[in-house]
């Protein structure tokens, strides 16, 4: 069993803009509306970065940004774990689609930003950071694999920054991957209790059902985009209520997360 403390979240979707404004329809308490994200405009990017900064990693830097400052963390010092099943299938597009041309002229930007850790780049580069970063996809179970990789390292002692993020992507690949919309989960956890603590948590192996969401507008969200599958852990989270949930890894495994405020 592996434990830590959440000291922030942050959360960017349609419809649950923040982790402070999405508080009461997380507990159950106010009614989910499915309102566009409005665009964004990354704070702590500089400007050369923010110009070059794709859909998908504006998604990143939402959620990043809002756990980050509800946690009151340097976030120079976190760790951080990036998870995305997809990363930029827009770039991707993009790329496929010059390489079938004649002459072949690719984008240097787009070239850039084709990397699956781009949006691990521009963290670092953002918060001035040398700390440890790791990036990974685990196709639908991104957010619980990256979820255990975080956990991993605040055993090494590291407080450490997770953030699941995935963004639509356009036709053909939309066909082959239809995700409903974009979206973006952070946690920052600690090895440490302090004022700014929302809750404990203990992570093991498991092999009960995956859990699904409380409110049934949530559980919609759940399922329709990778990032979202945490859904049911925020919800204990937010109503800072004892509890459990079940996460699938992968290859038939999966992850009991207790959480104790």
């Amino acid at each position: 069993m592996s434990a830590c403390f959440i000291k922030g979240v942050g959360i960017a979707s349609p419809g649950l803009a923040g982790w402070k404004a999405s508080l009461k329809i997380l507990q159950g308490a106010a009614s989910y509306l499915a309102t566009a994200e409005p665009p964004y405009a990354p704070a702590l990017l500089p400007p050369n970065e923010r110009r070059r900064a794709t859909a998908s990693v504006r998604q990143a830097f939402r959620a990043a940004e809002d756990a980050v400052a509800a946690s009151g963390a340097d976030a120079r010092e976190l760790a951080s774990v990036f998870a995305s099943s997809d990363a930029d299938m827009t770039v991707l597009h993009r790329i496929c689609a010059a390489l079938a041309q004649t002459p072949r002229v690719i984008s240097p930007t787009d070239f850039h930003n084709s990397v699956h850790n781009a949006a691990s780049g521009y963290w670092s580069i953002a918060v001035q950071s040398r700390a440890i970063t790791t990036t990974l996809s685990a196709y639908d179970a991104s957010f619980a694999v990256g979820l255990l990789e975080a956990v991993a390292l605040v055993e090494e002692k590291h407080d450490v920054l997770l953030v699941a993020y995935d963004a639509v992507a356009p036709q053909p690949l939309l066909a082959k991957r239809p995700l409903a919309m974009s979206a973006g989960v952070a946690l920052v956890l600690s090895a440490q209790r302090n004022p700014a603590t929302l809750g404990r948590i203990e992570v093991e192996a498991s092999d009960a059902p995956e859990s699904i969401c409380a409110v049934a507008a949530l559980e919609e969200l759940r399922v329709a985009n990778p990032a979202l599958r945490g859904l049911p852990l925020l919800e204990l989270i937010a109503a800072r209520r004892a509890g459990g949930v079940t996460l699938n890894v992968s290859g038939g495994l999966r992850a009991a997360v207790s959480f104790t405020p």
